[in-house]
């Protein structure tokens, strides 16, 4: 299973950062953090995974992308990142980024 996202906005706030995503035709807010206790990712709807961790990229113009492989930690109201390489690597391309795919293969 894929998900894949598109990125409308996402804005840094402090050390985090905070934005919108669509996924078919639906608006979800994001939020992208370093690891609070460990690599986790939530979603804004009920999903059963086949894997314990699922690849979480970000991918952009010019073959940008980053990734991270991240345990998935259920529903949440947000989509929710936490991934040290993550958030790091935005910091350094704010706003060069299209797509979030999510893989559960």
């Amino acid at each position: 299973m894929v998900f894949s996202f598109k990125v409308i906005r996402l804005d840094i706030n402090q050390s985090y950062f905070f934005g919108q995503v669509q996924y078919e035709n639906k608006e979800f807010k994001i939020n992208i953090q370093n690891e609070m206790r460990c690599k986790i990712l939530k979603l804004p709807f009920g999903f059963v995974p086949k894997k314990e961790r699922m690849m979480v990229r970000f991918t952009g113009p010019n073959d940008l992308f980053v990734e991270d492989y991240l345990a998935y930690g259920g529903e949440s109201e947000w989509l929710e990142i936490d991934s040290d390489e993550i958030t790091y690597f935005l910091a350094d391309h704010q706003d060069q980024f299209d797509t979030l795919e999510i893989m559960d293969e």
